[in-house]
């Protein structure tokens, strides 16, 4: 139920944002749990949200875990495409943690990877998070996807993902 509530939430913000002409261009990202994303009608709660509101399908985007793709990757895959059929934007949030393979990451209707936190924070160390998170953002650029980082909060962090190429 909370996450149903905060879906309603981000679509009534984004109405709201549509009315502001500075920030009509403004995405919402919420983060999906596996388990609410294996819901059964979880498509048509976002169809639902979308409609009853009335917000842009392409404002709102939604993270999705690694995790997701422990088991029924068809099942998984069907889900995103009826997703991106409404128009809503997909992102794999947390990436580099775990599950993901270039071959499944192919057949995911994705726009957007984001890399996790513990890969920036370690970025300015000698360690080989720097080369990890490269390597992230060129296998997302080789995809067609847009490539962000969570955690950044430090200009040099910003600096040195701007230098790998993230976006």
């Amino acid at each position: 139920p909370l996450g149903q509530w905060l879906l309603d939430a981000a679509c009534r913000q984004l109405v709201s944002w549509a009315e502001i002409p500075e920030m009509a261009h403004r995405f919402i990202a919420v983060n999906v749990s596996a388990r609410q994303f294996k819901q059964p009608h979880f498509v048509q709660f976002i169809e639902s949200a979308l409609g009853t509101t009335g917000a842009p399908a392409g404002r709102l985007e939604l993270e999705l875990t690694e995790s997701l793709l422990i088991e029924d990757v068809a099942g998984v895959v069907a889900k995103m495409n009826a997703l991106k059929a409404l128009g809503v934007r997909l992102s794999l949030d947390d990436f580099g943690t775990g599950y993901s393979s270039r071959g499944i990451l192919k057949r995911l209707p994705l726009d957007q990877l984001k890399i996790d936190q513990s890969f920036v924070h370690a970025l300015l160390t000698p360690t080989s998070e720097a080369s990890v998170a490269r390597s992230v953002v060129a296998l997302g650029h080789s995809l067609g996807l847009t490539v962000i980082a969570e955690g950044v909060e430090t200009a040099a962090q910003r600096n040195q993902l701007a230098a790998l190429g993230c976006d």
